[in-house]
């Protein structure tokens, strides 16, 4: 894998390590970043575990991509 696409990758485990994090606390980093202020019209407290789903499946799918062999 080239560098720019392990770069990807790693911001995008970051990113959804930090979606899991705003399912959970409450600052002002992780508000601007959750998903369901973005997506969903009206949210609340209600909407907030939206992140953690989200947030698993992005980080999953970014470790996944780093860790699978690449042909080369």
């Amino acid at each position: 894998m080239n560098p720019p696409d392990a770069l990807i990758h790693l911001l995008g485990a970051l990113y959804g390590a930090l979606l899991v994090a705003a399912a959970f606390m409450r600052a002002p980093l992780l508000e601007a970043l959750r998903i369901d202020a973005l997506f969903v019209p009206g949210f609340s407290e209600k909407t907030r575990p939206l992140n953690l789903l989200a947030g698993l499946l992005i980080a999953g799918y970014a470790a996944y991509s780093l860790l699978s062999r690449q042909p080369i």
